[in-house]
């Protein structure tokens, strides 16, 4: 397995970001001012865009992983990576996401707590309804997890 970071022809990677943030014009707000890592293992498995929020706040705008590679410790594998590369430069590492039953309790899982919800985001900056899990997404959770400063 290997991480590396991707700089150049992001877009080449959209049919897999799409998978986290359906909605193209959503993902071009952060993609070019984003830093994008790829995970390979026989061809790519997952990848993610991070930005710099300011206040010592990386954010995780996209993780996604092929479906065919879910629940195989990828996306895990990816925040790890992420924690380790950025030691020392952030203190909170944040992402936000639906309040969905699938991909809450994975990030909690990797040890994010809830933090604060922008209410009907989903509903307001999309151009349709999204539904994850028979659910459909109104409201943004961000979930925070304090980064390892040494």
């Amino acid at each position: 397995m290997k991480i590396v970071e991707i700089r150049e022809n992001k877009k080449e990677y959209l049919e897999l970001l799409l998978l986290a943030d359906e909605q193209e014009s959503m993902i071009d707000r952060y993609l070019d001012r984003g830093s994008m890592y790829a995970l390979f293992e026989d061809g790519v498995r997952a990848v993610c865009v991070v930005t710099d929020e300011g206040g010592g706040i990386l954010e995780l705008k996209n993780l996604a992983v092929w479906p065919e590679y879910q629940r195989k410790g990828y996306g895990t594998a990816m925040i790890r990576f992420l924690e380790e590369r950025y030691r020392g430069q952030y203190g909170i590492l944040q992402v936000g996401t639906g309040d969905s039953p699938l991909t809450v309790p994975f990030y909690e899982a990797c040890g994010f707590r809830r933090s604060h919800t922008v209410k009907n985001f989903f509903t307001e900056q999309y151009d349709h309804p999204i539904y994850e899990a028979g659910v459909l997404l109104k409201d943004m959770v961000y979930l925070r997890k304090k980064m390892d400063v040494g």
